[in-house]
């Protein structure tokens, strides 16, 4: 589960609700002075919200850089509904594509990354239509299911949502899994954005992890420019596996030093300066 440093957003945000003919979602817009480079949307991954990049806005805001990050349908501030099927990656992808039309952006204008889950909702919404965009960065995010280990992870939060309340579900992850929380005070956050999520949105898209077929050909066709961005460590997907995708995408590749699965929130500044200097090296469109 990814830790935020911190739950409020920096000056250059302010939190709203980006209106689409999908819905309403939450999101956070940093706007950087004028002139403004390009436009970015990003993807949280699971268990994950918005606020896994709080600390990317301001760097990449210095950069020049309008960053809008989404919770996802049913992703903590945004509303989902009860039944799995609404939240199928197909359905997630049409979202994504929705979230970008509203934006404004004209065609190949808009940079897209996601981080983990929300790298493959990314990669399904170009593979149904890249239009509106201009780049894809993978970050922490694999060529297809994730580890076995990770699997049963999955599966065992899954069994217990079935059954258990969001807040008894809590508790024993906290037991399991004992508090880390000393930059987020005593874990409230973290716990109120749990109690947000929607169960139902938390076993479908933990299905998909499990499942996800390898597309990386697929993606290779399309020809959009990639970014392959991860830690040095990785126990969701080896990362070697990010290593050889980069390889079959023809893509750039960061490794972030000092990072695991959440370079975002690790090793914030970092990973801002490999996002802007990926996006500054593309030729003009």
């Amino acid at each position: 589960m990814s830790r935020p440093p911190t739950f409020t957003p920096p000056p250059c945000a302010r939190a709203r609700v980006l209106g689409t003919e999908r819905g309403d979602f939450a999101v956070l817009d940093a706007a950087p002075p004028a002139p403004v480079r390009a436009t970015v949307l990003m993807l949280p991954g699971y268990t994950g919200s918005k606020e896994d990049f709080i600390a990317l806005l301001e760097p990449l805001c210095a950069a020049g850089y309008r960053v809008v990050a989404a919770d996802g349908r049913g992703q903590y501030e945004s509303r989902g509904t009860d039944r799995q099927e609404t939240y199928a990656q197909g359905e997630l992808a049409r979202d994504v594509l929705a979230q970008a039309a509203a934006l404004g952006c004209g065609d190949g204008e808009l940079h897209l990354p996601g981080h983990s889950l929300g790298g493959q909702i990314a990669r399904a919404a170009v593979l149904l239509d890249a239009t509106a965009f201009r780049s894809l960065t993978l970050m922490s995010s694999g060529p297809a299911e994730v580890v076995a280990a990770q699997r049963d992870k999955v599966k065992m939060l899954s069994d217990a949502l079935s059954v258990l309340t969001m807040g008894e579900v809590w508790e024993a992850m906290r037991a399991l899994d004992p508090p880390q929380d000393a930059d987020t005070g005593d874990g409230a956050d973290m716990r109120h954005r749990w109690l947000a999520h929607h169960p139902a949105q938390l076993i479908a898209t933990g299905a998909q992890l499990a499942a996800e077929p390898d597309r990386v050909d697929e993606l290779a066709a399309v020809g959009l420019p990639v970014h392959v961005l991860s830690g040095e460590r990785d126990e969701v997907w080896p990362v070697e596996l990010f290593d050889s995708m980069a390889r079959r995408l023809g893509a750039r590749r960061t490794t972030i030093a000092g990072a695991e699965h959440s370079p975002n929130t690790a090793r914030p500044l970092e990973t801002a300066e490999a996002l802007a200097a990926f996006w500054d090296g593309l030729p003009a469109v």
